[in-house]
């Protein structure tokens, strides 16, 4: 199953059109039923540009305007819903999301694939001190997670549960791959502290160095 190109990219485009799934609503309302259900905890929202969003939905026929609001002397409102299309647009959008895999470049990943421009020491002491973080957090996630089911079905949790399982994850591996680098038993972790200390190019890393007779990415 292949994820659809669509229209638009922005999850906040897709926050929006479930946000009016519920009922028709103008910029403001929607912003503040966002943050109301927690949905600032699960999608990067960027309450400077929702009205940018909900444009773009209108230009796309996603959303539409229902009725312009007056009340005493406060600026008028439009009140958007959701069009036929838009309902369709949000349950193909959402139904891709939640089947097809997305290849994700999360910031730790990047730091990762290039931690061996530092000491491996001192990947030690920063891993160490993100292991710490992480713990801190799965203990926070957990209590705040299990004050929310007093009050809240765990099916409007779900997405707290799956980022408390991520960051214990995490925690999981970071445990993992720190005892490998101080242990030494993670491959080649001698010659990466010996390139550091000498500045020389170990031969195994030597390969790794000719760029001209290897592609990009291979």
């Amino acid at each position: 199953m292949v994820m659809k190109r669509r229209k638009l990219s922005n999850p906040l485009a897709l926050a929006v059109m479930t946000t009016l799934w519920q009922k028709p609503m103008h910029p403001y309302e929607i912003a503040q039923t966002l943050r109301r259900q927690g949905k600032d905890t699960s999608t990067k929202i960027n309450y400077g540009s929702l009205y940018t969003v909900v444009q773009n939905l209108e230009k796309h026929g996603f959303v539409e305007v229902t009725d312009v609001e007056r009340q005493g002397n406060r600026p008028e409102r439009t009140v958007y819903g959701i069009t036929d299309s838009g309902r369709v647009e949000m349950t193909e959008w959402l139904s891709d999301l939640m089947a097809v895999p997305a290849r994700e470049y999360p910031i730790f990943e990047t730091a990762l694939s290039l931690m061996g421009a530092l000491h491996p020491d001192e990947v030690t002491r920063l891993l160490e001190g993100r292991l710490n973080s992480l713990e801190v957090q799965a203990a926070s996630g957990r209590g705040a997670l299990e004050k929310l089911y007093e009050t809240l079905p765990r099916i409007f949790l779900v997405e707290t549960e799956y980022q408390l399982h991520m960051v214990r994850a995490q925690a999981e591996w970071v445990r993992g791959f720190l005892k490998e680098i101080k242990g030494g038993a993670l491959p080649g972790v001698q010659a990466w502290r010996s390139f550091h200390e000498t500045g020389e190019i170990p031969p195994e890393f030597q390969e790794f160095q000719d760029s001209e007779e290897r592609p990009i990415g291979k």
